[in-house]
């Protein structure tokens, strides 16, 4: 419980620093600030196999494909997070064929089909409600609040292990089996 307090504080504590970029840009601007604090915060509460990355020093890599809502939102939250062992870096990408070193994607891109070349592979796919496609984890907006579903069983089929602390701050999610 107290990891998962931790947790919620730093989110909190992060999220509500970005109320001053919202005023110019509206409710977008914040609820994209908001997403860009969870991706941060996800990392630490993901093991990724070794072989998703290039060295022992490697980054852990947010890449976001397609239109980019964030504007300079996921470089302030990257650059007040600690993804664990690992810096994090964040790359824009145009196509899911341009994932690698990847360990991250994000799309909120409606066409989201494109993610289907992403699977097997131990790359964190997340995706905006109301995409067709639906990543490992899933933004949703509920009374105004961004919350997350994660499909633990689409993590598990890309090697990917999500700690059970961050499964129980999801919205719902899909257990892997066995």
């Amino acid at each position: 419980m107290g990891m998962q307090k931790t947790f919620l504080y730093r989110l909190l504590a992060c999220t509500s620093g970005m109320l001053a970029i919202a005023p110019a840009h509206g409710q977008t601007a914040l609820e994209y600030a908001v997403k860009a604090a969870y991706l941060t915060k996800f990392v630490p509460f993901i093991e990724w196999p070794d072989a998703a990355f290039s060295s022992a020093s490697a980054p852990v890599t947010i890449c976001i494909l397609g239109t980019d809502p964030f504007g300079n939102a996921i470089e302030k939250a990257v650059g007040s997070s600690s993804g664990g062992s690992r810096s994090l870096s964040v790359r824009r990408i145009s196509s899911a064929d341009a994932a690698d070193g990847c360990q991250i994607v994000y799309t909120g891109d409606p066409d989201a089909g494109t993610l289907d070349v992403l699977g097997g592979k131990p790359v964190v796919t997340v995706t905006d409600s109301g995409a067709p496609a639906h990543g490992v984890i899933s933004f949703v907006t509920l009374n105004n609040h961004v919350r997350f579903d994660i499909d633990d069983a689409a993590a598990a089929k890309n090697g990917i292990r999500i700690s059970s602390k961050l499964l129980e701050l999801a919205h719902s999610v899909t257990r892997r089996s066995g």
